[in-house]
């Protein structure tokens, strides 16, 4: 067996060179685009009169077109070369930030403005996200793919990490004005450009591509359907990133009309909220098999649990103490589920059905966001997160239920080390022997029931 197959060392997939890259042009563009995520919160604050609704209303409309266009960016992914097809997206997404950035320094921004860009840039990214995600398999190969996974992660929230600190203080020191987050962050796509034009094409592994035919969006769609276990997975990541994954519309409203802060206490309890999902993905980069079905449903529960308790914390520090492990469940439910679907899937429909996990996971943020930001505006903000984990909790117990179906079900709980564990017993069906022994024995004797 080759070194690279027996090898778990957490940052493995780094010895691979167009992946070693791309990942650290990655965590520079990914930084700027956490300064403008927090640029873009705190400008739609302050144009709206701290309105928790139009905080929702533009992340949904920057999440929304996922549904839309989702699907499609996962055929792309499929029929075409994934690199070229990156090259667009990023250089087009750094061209949205630039404009806003620009809007913003000349004192011309508008709140539509903000609304309209920040559909465009969802456009984007919705054909993006999936082709970037099934990108990984062709940097690194199948070995590494879980280890790729979860180094995404820890390089997404290392600069979910610093980009918010940054942006608080760049826009406290430029006494609240956004645009040097926005045009850093226009910058910051140069480095991922380079980086895709830099990598040796020798050294990829692509799969082979999907000639164009009508019907591929409904084979993606079909093939899913057909396994239960990605009917799990994706419907755990629907429910969990329609209610509970919404901190950027949460923790922007505890900030401000909780606890009455700025800016920078905002990037700061972003901060701490990055914090665990920094450590939630370093925990998952020693996996090197795919997770079980049991483990999605019993992280979804820890994340909705530990939202609960984060909303109901009284004081500002607890609050951020709070967010670290809210942050860690949160990650390690999300790795876990990408790396299962990635795992699971055919490489000639990884594109679509990426695609269609992604449509999952952020496609109900239109609905989610406002909705949250609705219940925090109307009942106050700590219900946004006790609404989220609640949920969570319930479609996590509602998914258990499906899966122990006709299995002996047992949760042991430990103490040294704390930990549970959930004991789940193959379903009690007969051997095919038996079976058709059984069948034989009730046609031979006619009004008896074979056991």
């Amino acid at each position: 067996m080759s070194r690279r197959t027996t090898d778990s060392g957490a940052f493995r997939s780094l010895r691979v060179h167009n992946y070693r890259v791309y990942a650290s042009a990655n965590l520079v563009s990914l930084t700027g685009t956490w300064m403008q995520r927090i640029g873009q919160d705190w400008l739609v604050l302050q144009l709206s009169g701290d309105d928790g609704v139009a905080l929702g209303l533009v992340t949904a409309l920057q999440f929304g077109p996922t549904l839309l266009l989702g699907m499609y960016g996962g055929v792309l992914a499929d029929r075409y070369a994934k690199r070229r097809v990156l090259l667009t997206t990023q250089t087009l997404m750094g061209l949205v930030a630039l404009v806003l950035g620009l809007l913003v320094a000349a004192d011309a921004i508008a709140l539509w403005h903000v609304f309209v860009l920040a559909a465009v840039l969802g456009s984007i990214s919705a054909i993006d996200a999936p082709v970037r995600q099934a990108f990984v398999s062709e940097m690194v190969g199948p070995d590494l793919l879980t280890n790729a996974v979860s180094l995404n992660s820890t390089i997404f929230n290392s600069a979910r990490l610093v980009g918010p600190a940054v942006a608080g203080l760049v826009i406290g020191a430029a006494s609240g004005d956004t645009a040097p987050a926005f045009l850093v962050n226009a910058a910051s796509f140069a480095f991922t450009i380079g980086a895709l034009l830099a990598m040796r094409p020798g050294e990829l592994h692509p799969s082979r591509p999907v000639a164009r035919a009508r019907g591929q969006l409904r084979e993606g769609l079909a093939y899913a359907w057909s396994r239960p276990d990605l009917r799990l997975a994706m419907g755990l990541a629907l429910v969990l990133g329609t209610f509970t994954f919404n901190s950027q519309v949460t923790i922007a409203l505890m900030a401000r009309e909780v606890f009455g802060l700025g800016a920078q206490a905002f990037g700061l309890l972003t901060t701490c909220f990055a914090v665990g999902s920094l450590s939630g993905a370093l925990l998952s980069t020693r996996r090197t098999t795919r997770p079980r079905q049991r483990f999605l449903v019993l992280a979804a529960m820890a994340f909705g649990i530990a939202s609960i308790v984060c909303g109901l914390m009284p004081t500002y520090w607890s609050f951020a103490a709070l967010l670290v492990p809210t942050g860690a469940a949160g990650l390690v439910f999300s790795v876990a589920t990408n790396s299962f679907v990635q795992l699971g899937v055919d490489p000639q429909l990884r594109g679509r059905v990426m695609a269609l996990y992604f449509t999952c996971f952020m496609g109900g943020t239109p609905i989610g966001s406002p909705l949250i930001g609705w219940v925090a505006e109307r009942w106050g903000a700590p219900w946004g997160f006790v609404l989220g984990g609640a949920v969570a909790v319930a479609a996590g117990g509602i998914a258990a239920a499906w899966l122990a179906r006709g299995r002996r079900v047992r949760l042991e709980a430990h103490v040294v080390p704390p930990r549970l564990h959930l004991h789940v017993r193959p379903r009690t069906v007969p051997p095919p022997t038996v079976r058709a022994a059984a069948e034989a024995a009730s046609a031979e004797a006619p009004g008896t029931q074979a056991s």
